[in-house]
């Protein structure tokens, strides 16, 4: 296989290989319709929080309240169904809060170029504090509609309805990059930001959306997580992010041009799938699952290096 090919083939020949592997290993238990099902729903989230991931990625950027923005917004649902609020508006107001934590994370970078390790950090922070007071430190898990339980619960024509979350949000995303003007800027920002603010693309306005889309996608993926569990906690969210970053990593290494993307993404999120799914089904203690994630990244970064990237 040519450099070329090995750059933009090699994640998914792994993914392949991977599951190649644990279907000879585990054929009764990994290669079966019902083991899918629990993939597709294990990964949903973790997918939807990567997209955001690779919004900010693209531009160059990190944020790193995302964990703590998923958490919050489930904790504030319950927190409001607790209080008579009906499902849509406790979804709305969630959902506008984890907006509104990403507008803050963007005015931070953009307006005030402070480092946005150091702003969605402290921000982050800022939310994890509010998710324990609003929930007590303690476990939410009384007062939940069934309709809302329902959003990440059965399925629709044999398919999971919360994995439909996902294909929604991937799909719109993949849309918004490959093919609108907004989506072809974030990536002219993330070659060149001075080229790009000389050439009169509107930098600022780009920079601080990226955030708003990163925030509200976070929001999402914490209440469909809570909606699946049927409860939450005030760090439910927070295990999310290096996964997250990891799999739109590896996503950028199955790109042509090594920049990140949400196809690849996606594929990074369900090589990290598999790798927990499958190694959980043989017997492998969480720590040494751990271990051979962190060994899938490093492979990726040498395979980046191989293919000359």
């Amino acid at each position: 296989m040519t450099r070329g090919g090995l750059r933009q083939y090699g994640v998914l020949i792994a993914l392949i290989l991977l599951c190649l592997v644990f279907s000879a290993i585990a054929p009764d238990a990994f290669a079966t319709r019902a083991n899918l099902i629990n993939l597709l729903q294990q990964i949903t989230t973790l997918a939807i929080i990567a997209t955001g991931a690779t919004f900010v990625m693209v531009i160059g950027e990190f944020d790193l309240s995302f964990g703590f923005t998923a958490s919050l917004a489930g904790v504030m649902a319950f927190y409001l169904f607790g209080n008579g609020f009906p499902v849509p508006i406790a979804m709305v107001i969630a959902l506008f809060a984890g907006a509104l934590a990403g507008l803050a994370n963007g005015l931070f970078v953009a307006r005030f170029e402070v480092p946005s390790f150091v702003a969605t950090l402290a921000v982050g922070t800022i939310l994890s504090g509010c998710a324990y007071w609003l929930s007590g430190g303690a476990s939410m898990f009384s007062g939940v509609p069934e309709s809302f339980k329902s959003l990440a619960r059965g399925d629709f024509f044999g398919f999971p309805v919360l994995s439909l979350w996902m294909v929604a949000v991937l799909s719109v995303s993949a849309v918004i990059m490959s093919t609108t003007p907004f989506g072809r800027r974030l990536q002219a920002l993330g070659v060149n930001p001075v080229a790009a603010h000389l050439a009169g693309l509107p930098v600022f306005r780009d920079r601080v959306t990226v955030f708003i889309i990163g925030g509200f996608l976070s929001a999402l993926a914490g209440l469909l997580l809570s909606a699946r569990l049927g409860s939450v906690q005030h760090t439910m969210g927070e295990g999310l992010l290096l996964p997250a970053y990891a799999a739109a990593f590896l996503g950028a290494t199955a790109s042509r041009t090594g920049t990140p993307n949400i196809g690849g993404a996606f594929l990074g999120v369900t090589i990290a799938g598999v790798v927990v799914n499958g190694l959980t089904i043989i017997g492998v203690e969480p720590f040494a699952q751990k271990m051979v994630t962190g060994g899938i990244i490093l492979a990726a970064v040498m395979l980046r290096r191989a293919s000359g990237k």
